[in-house]
């Protein structure tokens, strides 16, 4: 469609887009071929993360953001799957965290070394197996840590605490057929999701229950997807009955009808859509497609503005978008993306300008220069309100019982450091008897061992009763059976390994 040309004052009009020079690309990678609707790519203030191909099993890649130019074939790769891997996502609470997803069933959190990898990471550092289809979806909790959220082709919803390895939530009657997409609202106290019945649906995932949803949210067979928006307004895009892509925005109190709905062009790509809470700006990158275009989410009519659309020659397999503290503040760069070709990662920056002096044919050409750098007193505080920062707000067990809570905010007018490492730890419930106090068993913090309680310290001084021995030889017991099923969890890990290896040397892998 051609968009109407309305002067509007907005001070991301003059946003552009900028590919980096070739010398700060990401050279010679085999990006994935498999055919699903993921973003392929993602990106933390550390690492970039990029699914590729590997024979025998799924790999990804994770580089240093500084590891630019050609990447060696002999680059060791996160290749702990047997099938191939499908969606990756950072911890939003730790840069050396990552989950994947993959057709094999299972849900794999990593652990990255500080300094990227030196070798081929097949061991993760928690298995999340629940799923009895490929797993295809996978997205952190934006504000408790250690929570994770899961979707197979299985059309089952599964939430996890990373941190003692066990299956929080299961919602398995919610979507009868394929799930496109799920995505958390700001405090993560709800998710919508698009599914392959067309339908958007808004769901409390402690409750179970469905809060709201819209049938025929958009019209047409190919791929839909749905994210909320900082306001709690839910953006969708997807295909009218005549297969033309559209966008539009709803209010979760009133489904009847869309607040807004544009159509974009008749192209065949799935639209992925990218959101800046801070700025309101959605990006809007078309799988197949060569361009991005961004739109502007106002309160008044007509509530998606057009911004201006970045486009370049190479068509894009997916795409990566960089947290806010990862950006460089002091070029005003407002989002920085990762695309995806064929054999190559290249960086795209958007920076803002502003509106200079008007040229000698008036308001037809405008004079645009870079706004001055954003340090000291100079701090470009419009473009650059505080955002969400490392720290997560909640515990896994606080958002368990109830709780909700925002983002911690970080400011980013002094340059964003990234954290210390920090490891994940695994405390199982099972491994000491269940009956002990909550506080006790403790899901780990990242970083922080999860605390354990011994069966002296839970026993009262004094010489133990003829009943108390009994309870201690009866948590003795429950604790050598839980042992047992770890160490057979683990043999047959070991052998699945051991088969694995025995196919790369013999040149099956």
């Amino acid at each position: 469609m051609s968009f109407r040309k309305v002067v509007r004052q907005s001070k991301f009009r003059h946003v552009f887009g900028q590919p980096v020079k070739n010398d700060q690309c990401y050279e010679d990678i085999r990006v994935s071929r498999v055919t699903w609707d993921s973003t392929f790519c993602a990106v933390n203030p550390k690492f970039l993360a990029v699914i590729v191909e590997a024979s025998g099993g799924g790999a990804f890649l994770v580089l240093p953001l500084s590891k630019t130019g050609r990447i060696d074939k002999a680059y060791p790769t996160v290749c702990g799957h047997t099938g191939p891997v499908l969606d990756i996502d950072w911890c939003p609470h730790n840069d050396e965290v990552i989950a994947s997803g993959s057709e094999d069933c299972t849900v794999m959190v990593w652990q990255i070394p500080e300094n990227g990898l030196t070798s081929p990471l097949t061991e993760p550092v928690v298995v999340l197996e629940g799923h009895t289809k490929r797993v295809g979806i996978i997205a952190w909790h934006p504000t408790a840590r250690n929570v994770l959220l899961s979707a197979g082709c299985d059309n089952v919803v599964l939430i996890w605490n990373v941190g003692t390895a066990e299956e929080l939530y299961r919602l398995d009657s919610l979507h009868p057929d394929l799930i496109y997409n799920i995505s958390w609202n700001r405090n993560g106290s709800l998710f919508c999701s698009a599914c392959k019945d067309k339908s958007v649906r808004i769901i409390d995932p402690r409750r179970g229950t469905l809060m709201a949803e819209r049938e025929k949210a958009h019209e047409g067979a190919r791929p839909m997807r749905a994210i909320f928006l900082a306001d709690g307004k839910v953006f969708t895009t997807g295909f009218s009955r005549m297969s033309e892509r559209q966008l539009a925005l709803w209010d979760p109190e009133n489904l009847e009808e869309p607040m807004a709905l544009q159509e974009l062009d008749s192209s065949n790509g799935a639209l992925l859509p990218f959101y800046d809470p801070d700025t309101n700006v959605v990006y809007v990158c078309g799988k197949g497609d060569s361009s991005i275009r961004y739109f502007e989410i106002t309160e008044e009519p007509p509530y998606i503005h057009f911004l201006n659309t970045f486009t370049s020659k190479e068509p894009q397999r997916g795409m990566g978008s960089m947290p806010k503290r990862g950006l460089e503040v002091s070029k005003c760069e407002i989002a920085r993306f990762y695309k995806l070709h064929e054999r190559k990662c290249e960086p795209i920056v958007m920076t803002c300008a502003k509106e200079g002096m008007r040229g000698p044919y008036g308001a037809s050409q405008l004079i645009l220069t870079p706004r001055p750098p954003a340090q000291s007193d100079l701090f470009q505080d419009d473009l650059y309100p505080d955002t969400a920062g490392p720290e997560a707000a909640l515990e896994a067990e606080e958002w368990v019982s109830g709780r909700d809570a925002d983002p911690i905010l970080i400011s980013l007018r002094e340059a964003y450091v990234p954290s210390k490492q920090r490891d994940l730890k695994i405390s199982r419930r099972n491994v000491l008897s269940d009956s002990r106090p909550a506080a006790a068993l403790g899901s780990s913090r990242l970083g922080t061992p999860a605390a354990t309680t011994t069966a002296a310290d839970a026993t009262p001084s004094g010489s133990l009763t003829r009943a108390g021995e009994a309870g201690k030889l009866e948590e003795v017991m429950q604790e050598l059976r839980a042992l047992r099923a770890l160490v057979k969890e683990q043999g047959e890990r070991i052998c699945r390994l051991e088969e694995q290896l025995g196919r790369m040397e013999n040149g099956d892998a």
